[in-house]
């Protein structure tokens, strides 16, 4: 299924009719689109004069929609998750719980693997030196021990951008444009751990007791390079762009509807969200040992 993804940075009023979202101006009533829900992947709402009716809000719960408030920077903010999305919540939470650590470190191994091997793509795809990724790939370890993740992104962001560049949350351009698509990316991931009934807290291998979205971080480590590409080749097409301008924030939310590739099957990256948190159930449950992963096209 083809989900869209919408961004509304002007004042709108948004109500439920038909099993559309009606998108109307708050002054005259006019409506100026409409969207069925069922059809809807990811909303962003930018603007602090949108009026969002709760039948519309229980709607897109109802159809695990990925609605994201912005602040008044135009940041994500926070995000709408229903309390619990699967009816065997309690069942599954308790598999994630027990879960041993020799299989966590094998799933962060497996994890940091398919993270390097699209970073590499990512570089190839831009004719940029990928060569010793190779061998950081070749040399992941259980738990990767040996921080082969930290060493390829010294070497990945090196190459991807400029050897002067420091990849930071508060860095300097084009920082701010990375962070702005991983917290759509976050977002994105965090929904399909609810839906999944497991917790977005409890990490594989993130641990912080400030963090309530470890999983997620987990789990959002081999899409990032997803995030990079778009952003590169944005910044490819407009060499001069530095601000999160409605037009940069509108394309990075179509993250949502890239093609990806997981489990020999080409899906919306919504969807292959979705087959990679489900089968982490699964490996929780000792039904599968190997985690469901993307494909960088």
């Amino acid at each position: 299924m083809l989900f869209r993804s919408i961004y509304i940075g002007n004042p709108a009023y948004l109500k439920l009719k038909d099993h559309q979202m009606k998108i109307l101006c708050p002054e005259t009533k006019t409506e100026k689109g409409s969207v069925p829900v069922e059809d809807l992947g990811l909303l962003m709402l930018d603007n602090f004069q949108i009026t969002v009716s709760h039948q519309l809000i229980q709607k897109m719960m109802a159809n695990n929609v990925v609605v994201i408030s912005c602040d008044e920077q135009h940041m994500p903010k926070g995000q709408m998750l229903p309390i619990f999305g699967h009816t065997e919540h309690s069942e599954r939470v308790k598999y994630q719980l027990e879960a041993s650590e020799p299989l966590k470190k094998q799933l962060w191994k497996q994890t940091v693997e398919s993270k390097i091997s699209n970073q590499i793509k990512v570089l190839e795809r831009l004719d940029n030196y990928a060569e010793p990724m190779y061998d950081y790939l070749k040399n992941v370890k259980s738990g990767d021990m040996t921080n082969m993740e930290g060493i390829a992104a010294q070497h990945y962001w090196k190459y991807l951008i400029s050897p002067d560049f420091l990849r930071g949350r508060y860095g300097d351009s084009p920082n701010h444009i990375f962070n702005f698509g991983y917290i759509v990316l976050r977002s994105i991931v965090a929904r399909s751990i609810v839906e999944t009934g497991l917790l977005p807290v409890l990490g594989i291998f993130h641990k912080n007791k400030y963090n309530p979205y470890c999983l997620a971080d987990d789990l959002m480590e081999p899409y990032r390079p997803y995030v990079d590409l778009m952003v590169m080749q944005w910044l490819k097409a407009n060499p001069d762009a530095e601000e999160l301008t409605k037009e940069l924030k509108a394309y990075l939310i179509t993250i949502a509807t890239k093609d990806t590739r997981i489990d020999n099957v080409n899906r919306p990256l919504l969807v292959a969200v979705k087959s990679t948190v489900s089968s982490l159930y699964r490996c929780y449950a000792g039904e599968k040992r190997q985690i469901s992963y993307p494909e960088l096209l």
